[in-house]
């Protein structure tokens, strides 16, 4: 089972770790404050989507693909291309260019291909995302990822389930920079504390948390199930027999 993260009932979005343009940024009362519209289903989900939705093909195909262990890649590439590109700075040409420290040349048509053949649905993940929105739950991708997350969605259809509603190559920012998860419940116009945030990294759910919102550390999809039930979310196939037997016990 992940690790389950509910922020403390003191909890405030003016925390001595946000900056002052966050601050400033926080101070959307109409947004945050509003009830929800009528028969909008809440909590709203947010999803992590690389190794948490999908398989991320950086830690064993690249390695492959460039012919080098990972410890040596990660000593080889420029420190901050891939982020820059993440956060829609530079575009894919510029990062074939920087890729690496030493300014080797890369094939970046092959890079992308490699890419794109690791991309996959995480076991059980796309079974549980189709069972949440069969239950109306508003689902949102939230990723650090670079235009590339095309690839992804030309693939497997993300969208099918949840859009791609924040992805760090369009809003300019990458978690775990709180500011973008206050500014997300602001953009939905929900209370963070009616969101739930996904994410196989613990310091990018621990920074939802500062935001207000519930959050949960991905593991795998069962576990996800469990941790999803335990925060009141009907993520278990079982819970509408479940909640038939609660409601005549004699039944069955």
């Amino acid at each position: 089972m992940g690790l389950i993260f509910r922020p403390p009932p003191s909890v405030s979005l003016f925390s001595p770790k946000l900056n002052s343009r966050s601050s400033a940024m926080v101070c959307v009362p109409s947004a945050c404050s509003s009830s929800p519209p009528e028969g909008r289903k809440l909590p709203v989900l947010l999803f992590d989507v690389m190794d948490t939705i999908v398989r991320d093909p950086f830690y064993e195909d690249v390695p492959a693909f460039f012919r080098m262990p990972m410890k040596e890649l990660m000593e080889l590439k420029h420190p901050t291309s891939w982020m820059e590109f993440e956060k829609g700075l530079i575009d894919e040409a510029e990062l074939a260019r920087r890729f690496f420290k030493d300014g080797r040349p890369i094939d970046l048509e092959g890079l992308k291909e490699c890419m794109r053949r690791g991309y996959a649905y995480l076991n059980g993940i796309e079974d549980l995302l189709q069972l949440l929105k069969c239950r109306s739950y508003e689902m949102h991708a939230f990723t650090n990822y670079p235009i590339w997350y095309s690839m992804i969605e030309d693939k497997l259809k993300i969208s099918t389930y949840l859009p791609w509603t924040f992805c760090s190559c369009t809003i300019g920012k990458r978690k775990p920079a709180v500011e973008i998860y206050v500014e997300a419940s602001e953009s939905l116009g929900v209370d963070p504390a009616n969101c739930i945030f996904i994410d196989d990294r613990k310091r990018n759910v621990e920074a939802a948390i500062v935001a207000g919102m519930k959050g949960v550390v991905f593991r795998d999809a069962a576990s996800l199930r469990k941790d999803l039930s335990l925060l009141g979310v009907q993520a278990d196939e079982n819970d509408d027999q479940k909640l038939d037997n609660s409601r005549n016990p004699i039944s069955a």
